[in-house]
């Protein structure tokens, strides 16, 4: 009985976040702070998932941090999604092997 409890408020849950901004919500957002804050809302929760996944990856989570700060080093010199994934990986075999 419980579970079918936990579904349904799982259920009531996705659907009220996704219907009551647009029942609520019917003017254009003038606010730029609000703007420029769920401009950014999907960045941050798509980081939030991901960095406790790099350090947790490996063996060592100094090497995903390693290999972490190659990658941003790497993408803020310009190179592509490709280039970075493959620096970040090697990084870590590389390291695995040393280490």
């Amino acid at each position: 009985m419980n579970t079918y409890l936990y579904i349904a408020v799982m259920a009531l849950t996705t659907y009220a976040i996704r219907v009551l901004p647009l029942t609520l919500i019917r003017k254009p957002i003038k606010s730029t702070f609000l703007r420029s804050f769920l401009y950014y809302v999907p960045y941050v929760t798509l980081a939030v998932m991901t960095f406790p996944a790099i350090l947790t990856a490996t063996d060592s989570p100094m090497i995903g941090g390693l290999a972490m700060l190659v990658g941003i080093v790497s993408a803020w010199l310009g190179m592509g999604l490709l280039p970075v994934s493959l620096l970040c990986c090697g990084t870590v075999l590389a390291l695995q092997f040393l280490i």
